[in-house]
């Protein structure tokens, strides 16, 4: 049993470690121009390979940033087999320093991050080993499930299902997004899905993304094109430049790389589907009319586009009425999907725009089954917006803030009391032992997630007569005389005691 809770206790402490210190992120009024822009967007595009590191970080900044899709990466494994140039962590272990490094790198790039269960179990010489190791249709049934969930209109993958990326478990990833964008669309796969809250999805095509590396030139003047590293002034950066920031977040791999600046061309062979030919989204509805009628569709598009216009970069709070006004007409969106997600962009842009800072911080890392962990909770309406009526929700209890003036902190603690049979705070996807080539998750919701949900405190607020709720992480806060202000996870962790038999003795030298 001792065995068995040190095991667990290195487990939180190296996922602590690899959580990366995190301070409450803002954005700047150029970041809320572009949100703004990418609410008239309704296209997607999801970006298929093997490993961390193996996606094309220029061409997911391009994609998440100029043409504003929701764009995402799904990596079959979490790099668990590859090298370690900065500790001695390896499997498992090195898996967790390599899932952060990803997400690190998502954050910089604008795109989503998700997982198979796919372990990674080192280099196989040939796709059939992969999957055999795998289990095909365990990892075929996450893929055509994250498929469903995310709903992309263009699936990317980086390898081909010829062989030339070399490694076999390049090759089967290429395999498995072949065959998840037929079976993604078919009701007789994968059925208990479509219990579980999505629906079938056809993706409209599926293209290679060629290439020239390791020697090795896959790419053709008669493939289809895009431009990759242009300029965006807004962010004042390239999309070559945004990649070798993200590319670099892969420590562990060695993969700094310098900013690349100028023409980059990124080259596509269509594999299923039909081929674009001017565009990557050719004949495909990316605007408002993709789930409504012309009028109404018109209707919120020239909303939006007036909000673009009126926006003052020095008083973002300024488009907060019309932004609760765009809000109630979204709701009204006959998608599901496209209506929450839109709904989710408006609300962070409401947040971002208010100038609202909100955090659930806490002196100690680790919170005891059965004791209670002192938080202490913050707003902060720091532009002097039109919010009223402050609470925040946790542990059942709602704790309410005083009427909150422009710019002062409004500071609320509470003693959250952590009930015996908490869920302990550990990777989802090591829960349960896992098999020889994959890990065991029993929960359908939790496949292709990052990472384990924190835990959370809601805050609502009115904000211009309209009520909103905001999910923040609890984090333990803390001040390095060097770092200066660090934020960490918190974990729930199991009570601890030792009984000892016997006399118990001290000896001390000196």
């Amino acid at each position: 049993m001792l065995r068995k809770l040190l095991a667990a206790f290195l487990i939180f402490g190296l996922s602590c470690l690899t959580a990366r210190a995190q301070t409450p992120r803002t954005y700047t009024s150029a970041e809320i121009l572009l949100q703004l822009k990418k609410l008239n967007v309704l296209g997607s595009v999801l970006y298929i390979a093997a490993h961390p590191d193996d996606e094309n970080t220029r061409l997911l900044a391009y994609l998440a940033n100029e043409k504003l899709y929701r764009t995402g990466y799904l990596s079959l494994t979490r790099g668990d087999g590859g090298q370690n140039l900065i500790g001695d962590e390896q499997g498992v272990d090195l898996g967790l320093i390599r899932t952060q490094e990803l997400l690190a790198a998502r954050r910089i790039d604008g795109a989503e991050q998700f997982f198979s269960r796919a372990f990674d179990f080192g280099f196989s010489k040939s796709p059939e080993e992969a999957m055999r190791f795998w289990g095909h249709d365990k990892i075929l049934s996450d893929v055509v499930w994250v498929i469903r969930k995310f709903r992309p209109d263009v699936i990317i993958t980086r390898f081909p299902t010829t062989g030339e990326g070399g490694h076999g478990h390049h090759t089967a990833s290429a395999i498995l997004a072949g065959e998840a964008f037929d079976a993604a669309a078919d009701p007789n796969k994968f059925p208990e899905q479509l219990k579980q809250g999505v629906t079938v999805w056809q993706a409209k095509r599926l293209l290679w993304n060629t290439f020239n590396f390791g020697g090795n030139n896959t790419q053709r003047e008669d493939q289809f094109k895009l431009e990759c590293g242009d300029y965006n002034p807004i962010l004042g950066k390239s999309y070559g430049e945004i990649a070798a920031a993200s590319r670099s977040q892969h420590k562990s791999q060695g993969f700094g790389v310098p900013a690349q600046r100028g023409s980059v061309i990124e080259y596509f062979k269509t594999i299923n589907g039909t081929a674009p030919v001017k565009e990557l989204m050719d004949g495909i509805e990316t605007g408002w009319r993709k789930v409504m009628d012309k009028e109404p569709a018109f209707g919120i598009t020239a909303q939006v586009n007036d909000l673009v216009a009126k926006f003052s970069v020095e008083h973002p709070e300024g488009i907060l009425k019309d932004l609760v006004e765009l809000y109630k007409k979204v709701e009204q969106s006959p998608d599901a999907y496209w209506r929450e997600q839109k709904m989710k962009e408006i609300e962070k842009i409401v947040e971002n725009c208010s100038g609202l800072f909100m955090e659930a911080t806490t002196n100690s890392q680790y919170a005891v089954v059965g004791d209670s962990l002192k938080l202490s909770l913050v707003v902060d309406n720091r532009s002097g917006a039109n919010v009223l009526n402050a609470d925040a929700f946790l542990n059942n209890d709602y704790v309410i803030f005083d009427r909150l003036q422009k710019n002062v902190n409004s500071v609320k603690n509470y003693s959250m009391y952590i009930r015996p049979g908490t869920k302990l705070t550990q990777p989802y996807w090591l829960e349960n032992p896992m098999d020889k080539g994959s890990f065991n998750v029993t929960d359908q919701q939790l496949i292709g997630k990052g990472e384990s949900d924190p835990i959370s405190v809601v805050f609502g607020m009115t904000i211009e007569g309209r009520e909103f709720k905001f999910t923040k992480p609890v984090r333990y806060k803390h001040t390095d005389p060097v770092k200066g202000e660090l934020y960490q996870p918190v974990s729930i962790i199991p009570k601890l005691e030792l009984n000892y038999n016997g006399d118990v003795f001290l000896s001390v030298n000196n």
